[in-house]
């Protein structure tokens, strides 16, 4: 395993996500607890020292579960990191709730790492208003020790994190955002980058690899790249591209499986960047996927719980994003195929969705140009 220097600490390169644990029957909310605590035994006995967890994932339960399977291991071998859900504004007055209740899930005394979750145009105005006070209270959970280091998380344009960070940036430790080779262009990680270069601000990296739609690439493109490499697939491009990035310190992949972890394990045995033709030819096939016309989502789930329709979002913009970029009668076969119900055409248009969505996506906008489109495939 690969080691990063961060303060006085060592850290490994890889950290686990939380977000994507493996789950009983696809139900995001049941997670399969035993196959979290092998993979766990795995990570710890191969060397991943860092663990990120939050409030809302998994419906609630991936903190539960973490703390469940971290505490049978000695507290000072690993790195917790948690999230403060402002993700959601109904949550900006339950900060000092919120933080403790956290704290118990997890079954430990202190977070070694500690986020503003979701810094993005949503949240931002309720991030900054003084009544809530939610930098405030966190600084005072930090000087008496609940969190060791404390940061923020950012889907946000680059004004969203300017305004941010003018207002706490002396006090941020470090910033966790999406930042991929798709994304290096298609939502300026690399202007996020330069951003946090000049506060002296570490990049922690989320969705290197989107969600797992970089871990499988057109043939094409694969061809393009094993001419370069051979010995390296889809997946470990995407990490060997962030491995190419100076500014990061941690990258997190959310595994929900073995076979995942430990391919990401073996892929961080060594560091392997880019040279120079190398990056060029990865970000033109970025180009020529964005293209293609994608919509940004990570299948975070954060929308599915907010909506009162109770419709698999994610799924039906994968779906979306197969129509946009393949026509055809595949999309329209796998939405067929859901009841009437659960389809685009539900969609009520409430927006619940969007106000919580880390990826600022119209879904209510999609979800109508989408119902339209396979009106007549259906």
């Amino acid at each position: 395993m690969i080691y990063r220097d961060f303060q006085d600490l060592k850290l490994s390169a890889l950290g686990l996500g939380c977000m994507r644990l493996p789950v009983i029957e696809g139900k995001d909310g049941e997670i399969d607890e035993k196959a979290v605590f092998d993979m766990v035994d795995y990570a710890m006995a191969n060397g991943i020292n860092y663990y990120d967890t939050a409030w809302g994932y998994h419906n609630g339960n991936s903190e539960l579960v973490m703390g469940r399977a971290l505490k049978r291991f000695d507290r000072d071998s690993f790195y917790l990191a948690s999230k403060f859900p402002g993700y959601d504004v109904s949550n900006m007055d339950k900060v000092d709730e919120i933080f403790m209740k956290q704290l118990e899930k997890c079954q430990v005394d202190h977070f070694d790492f500690y986020l503003f979750h979701n810094v993005c145009e949503t949240n931002i105005d309720g991030y900054l208003d003084p009544k809530y006070g939610v930098h405030d209270k966190l600084m005072k959970h930090k000087a008496e020790g609940r969190i060791r280091h404390l940061g923020f998380s950012a889907h946000g344009a680059l004004p969203v994190m300017k305004r941010f960070l003018e207002a706490y940036g002396k006090d941020m430790e470090f910033c966790q955002i999406q930042l991929n080779f798709f994304d290096w262009d298609f939502q300026d990680a690399r202007g996020k980058v330069e951003l946090l270069k000049e506060y002296g601000i570490p990049v922690w990296v989320m969705e290197p690899v989107r969600g797992g739609k970089l871990a499988k690439l057109d043939d094409e493109y694969e061809a393009r790249l094993k001419a370069l490499r051979p010995e390296e697939d889809a997946p470990a491009w995407a990490f060997r591209f962030v491995q190419s990035i100076p500014e990061v310190t941690m990258v997190l992949s959310g595994m929900s499986n073995m076979d995942q972890l430990k391919a990401n394990i073996a892929t961080f045995s060594e560091d392997k960047p880019l040279n120079d033709k190398e990056m060029v030819t990865l970000l033109g096939i970025a180009k020529d996927m964005a293209s293609k016309g994608t919509v940004p989502c990570t299948a975070c789930h954060y929308c599915t719980s907010h909506c009162p329709q109770e419709l698999d979002i994610p799924y039906i913009i994968t779906q979306y994003n197969e129509e946009k970029m393949s026509g055809g009668v595949l999309a329209a076969m796998r939405i067929g195929r859901l009841p009437e119900d659960k389809r685009p055409s539900a969609c009520i248009g409430c927006r619940s969705c969007e106000a919580v969505c880390p990826q600022q996506i119209k879904v209510s906008e999609l979800m109508s140009e989408f119902a339209e489109i396979l009106a007549p495939k259906l």
